[in-house]
């Protein structure tokens, strides 16, 4: 089965709330042998629909949600839940952490007892293709109207549902929205009379100047060695232009082998060899890791969506002044400018069709997309979300946030971002061959083979729903 993308339309995303910025990502609108149309039967106890109820929550009933414990945490979901609680007598509702989504859901899936409500993030989600037909389409949330008595989907940035839309049916709501970038201390750099590098050659000279003070250009850690792949892939696609994402996408024989991806392989594979990387980082826990950085500052540069400062809150230096670049281009006369980002809407929540309270798990994501949810979100995790109208032009004081804005208002319309790994579930099988590589026990003819065959195998099994980007 395919699932054909008739086209990749670029959107207004993000406007009004971050100082008038315009984010245009590529989405686009999928069909396949899937149906689509308005919200399919779930299971679950029901109660009386009214304005405040539009899903019949029942009172008494309980609501199981579960949510990535990464760098946003699960806080903003309990806030929800919170308010939830309030307004729906005796309901119960179990907001639980996972790092493994995957590992954990998959059997609840395949026994038919998923939860209610999930966030298939982070490196172990479930590759959606294998649990496509089991999820409840989600026009039914964003056309029913907020807490505050507005039609949730007038509250929404424009093309949030495309990456969330498979088969003409809408069955992710991506809540977050994420920068992609490399971050750096502003304050260090500033102290040393630093410019963040746009080219891979100015990123390796600065190695060159970090090391004369005994500081790395680059650290990773395990579980977020992929986090390079991430970085690679954006620099190749600016460096050699949209061709090289519709590849990847695509799964097409030789698509590592183009030459933009090599000549960033390559780049890359010059840092480990100088010994620009922390070593030891396919042994080290990723936070402890991401510690090197922020707080010890034993390197300069780390790849990371823009829920960095979050995740690290508690372990960055004081005055730190975090702020982020977009990926590096290979040259100065990259098809792409240096200016273009890869952004998307990240920590997809799905209602699986055979939860237990489907109408319980609408009304809790129905919550989380009121503007006193959104704004905590903002707030606490210092990124907006997919809701307008919920960040100062201040940040809350956030030189990240603050960075993000600027970015997004630098890139204009020339905005990214790819899915292969998100809808195949590839990571883990890419994690060992960065791992290897960043820590220099491969090359990148190996790096480069591997990450084929991975995708080779994927093509060739009839069994997988395969996305055509065209």
């Amino acid at each position: 089965m395919t699932i054909e993308t008739k086209s990749f339309e670029r959107r207004g995303f993000l406007r009004g709330a971050l100082a008038a910025a315009v984010l245009v990502p590529l989405g686009g609108t999928l069909a396949s042998c899937a149906s689509g149309g308005g919200s399919t039967s779930g299971g679950g106890q029901t109660g009386t629909v009214s304005d405040s109820n539009p899903f019949g929550l029942a009172d008494n009933s309980t609501i199981d949600a579960v949510v990535f414990d990464g760098g946003y945490g699960i806080d903003y979901v309990q806030f929800a839940a919170d308010v939830v609680k309030k307004s729906h007598g005796g309901v119960t509702i179990k907001v639980s952490p996972s790092t493994d989504i995957s590992g954990e859901l998959q059997p609840r899936f395949a026994g038919g007892t998923p939860p209610d409500l999930l966030d298939n993030s982070g490196a172990k989600s479930i590759g959606i293709s294998t649990i496509l037909e089991q999820l409840e389409d989600l026009n039914s949330v964003i056309n029913a109207k907020n807490l505050e008595g507005t039609p949730i989907k007038d509250t929404l940035y424009e093309g949030v549902t495309a990456p969330g839309t498979f088969g003409g049916k809408f069955v992710a709501l991506n809540y977050a929205l994420t920068v992609y970038a490399v971050w750096y201390s502003g304050s260090l750099f500033e102290a040393n009379g630093w410019t963040p590098p746009k080219t891979w050659d100015e990123a390796l000279a600065l190695g060159a100047k970090a090391a004369e003070k005994g500081i790395k250009l680059f650290v990773w850690g395990k579980q977020a060695a992929t986090y390079y792949m991430e970085l690679a892939v954006s620099s190749a696609v600016k460096e050699g232009g949209d061709e090289v994402r519709i590849a990847l996408e695509n799964l097409k024989a030789d698509s590592w082998s183009h030459p933009a991806i090599q000549a960033v392989f390559n780049k890359i594979a010059e840092a480990v060899q100088k010994g620009y990387f922390v070593p030891g980082g396919s042994g080290t826990d990723f936070k402890v890791a991401q510690a090197q950085w922020a707080n010890k500052q034993e390197a300069l540069l780390y790849p990371s969506g823009s829920w960095i400062e979050n995740e690290m809150k508690d372990q960055t230096k004081a005055d730190f002044k975090m702020a982020g670049v977009p990926a590096f281009t290979v040259s100065a006369n990259s098809k792409l400018p240096a200016e273009t980002l890869h952004s998307a809407a990240g920590e997809p929540f799905m209602i699986p069709s055979k939860g237990n309270n489907v109408p319980g798990a609408k009304e809790l994501l129905r919550t989380m997309l009121s503007k006193d949810a959104a704004t905590n979100f903002a707030k606490t995790k210092l990124a907006p979300t997919i809701v307008k109208g919920t960040v100062p032009a201040d940040g809350f004081g956030s030189t990240a946030l603050v960075s993000q804005t600027k970015m997004i208002e630098a890139a204009g319309s020339k905005v990214f971002t790819f899915n292969f790994n998100d809808f195949y579930g590839t990571n883990k099988d890419f994690l060992t061959l960065w791992n290897s590589f960043l820590d220099g026990q491969s090359d990148v003819a190996t790096l480069t083979s591997e990450s084929q065959k991975i995708f080779d195998k994927i093509r060739n099994d009839s069994s997988v729903t395969k996305v055509e980007v065209k």
